[in-house]
């Protein structure tokens, strides 16, 4: 295993860490696409970042307190008029949105950024909490299309992890909240909890691919051929009914109450 690196805001992204470190987004490559995941990982490919994404990380970067910075490095976001354009004035309509709701902004008073190291499965990881509430909570903010996507993106895995990386640096289990605002016309938003049951399952599907996308990560002789598939396509099948019920419908809970 490759040896630890003291990780800070401005190397956390960096390819040194990442290739040191698993993360969540990491994972979820490795189970799109393994070339791709390792392409990504010694620099050879490089996506663009879209303006989806874009819109998120500027309503992140508010919350952040690091905006200034962020419009600096996206001159995108303007126009050849020096304005706004069109969607990142939605997305300052989404900031003053979340800042006039007490509950919203309740889960989001925690540590901002706190990041975490810590070893699972064999393998170094690191995480980056959005808020951090020692004792009660962590919540990470989306900005999504509709709250109807949410499943789509499979923030079970990252919940999982967030929960388990704290638990292991802390020794607390806490629950684990998305803080969501939509991109609608009518912005709506609201705090929803990924049920325990649901992130259990997310762990142990974590926990059985691991060792493959570990060993090809280390470049282990006899990992086998780069694939680009989801792996053990059996045993998410076989989850699937469980997965739907408890997360896939929008059925996660949602929860206004912190103490």
């Amino acid at each position: 295993m490759l040896k630890r690196m003291n990780l800070d805001q401005n190397n956390y992204y960096s390819e040194d860490a990442n290739a040191k470190y698993f993360s969540v987004s990491q994972y979820k490559d490795f189970t799109k696409c393994e070339a791709m995941a390792m392409a990504k990982i010694s620099g050879a490919y490089k996506p663009e970042m879209t303006r989806a994404m874009l819109i998120g990380s500027f309503v992140d970067s508010y919350f952040e307190g690091t905006l200034d910075q962020f419009i600096k490095e996206h001159p995108a976001v303007f126009t050849r008029k020096n304005e706004l354009r069109s969607e990142f004035r939605k997305a300052n309509e989404i900031i003053g949105r979340i800042k006039s709701d007490e509950t919203f902004t309740k889960f989001m008073s925690g540590e901002k950024q706190r990041i975490m190291t810590f070893e699972l499965f064999g393998v170094p990881w690191k995480m980056k909490m959005d808020s951090y509430l020692p004792g009660i909570c962590i919540t990470d903010l989306k900005v999504v299309a509709k709250f109807k996507n949410l499943p789509l993106w499979r923030y079970d895995l990252q919940g999982a992890l967030y929960q388990k990386g704290v638990e292991i640096v802390t020794g607390e289990k806490l629950p684990f909240y998305l803080a969501v605002a939509t991109k609608e016309r009518v912005i709506d938003i609201d705090i929803f909890q990924i049920p325990q049951d649901t992130l259990d399952v997310a762990l142990s599907e974590m926990e059985i691919t691991m060792e493959r996308f570990s060993e090809i990560k280390e470049g282990v002789s006899g990992a086998g051929i780069l694939r680009c598939m989801r792996l053990l396509q059996k045993y998410q099948k076989s989850k699937n009914t469980e997965l739907q019920r408890t997360y896939g419908g929008l059925n996660i809970e949602t929860d206004k109450n912190i103490k």
